[in-house]
């Protein structure tokens, strides 16, 4: 048997792909084995990256793991969204203290 036949004889449970722990990025779900969060792939898709310019700035993560992790965000879409928002109010909040204060 070949190396791709091998390989081929594999079969990947795709929920083994995402993964959640509370002292990690605060439970939010990510890619196992790494601590890359849906969320990130889910900005950077959002912004117009595809799946392969996502791999290749993340090389560590193969294409199965970007799939999973963008299937998870359209399965969780609102939920993920909202947390996206209030992470972006949250930086917007900062930067304005930040820059009254520096004008202070």
């Amino acid at each position: 048997m070949s190396v791709e036949e091998n390989t081929l004889a594999v079969a990947v449970n795709i929920g083994s792909l995402i993964d959640s722990h509370p002292g990690i990025h605060g439970g939010t779900p990510l890619i196992a084995g790494t601590g890359v969060t849906v969320r990130r792939i889910a900005i950077w898709h959002n912004g117009g990256h595809s799946i392969e310019e996502i791999a290749h700035e993340i090389g560590h993560l193969n294409l199965a793991q970007i799939y999973a992790a963008l299937t998870h965000y359209y399965a969780n879409k609102n939920e993920i969204d909202l947390d996206i928002a209030a992470d972006e109010a949250e930086y917007d909040r900062l930067l304005a203290l930040h820059s009254s204060s520096k004008q202070s």
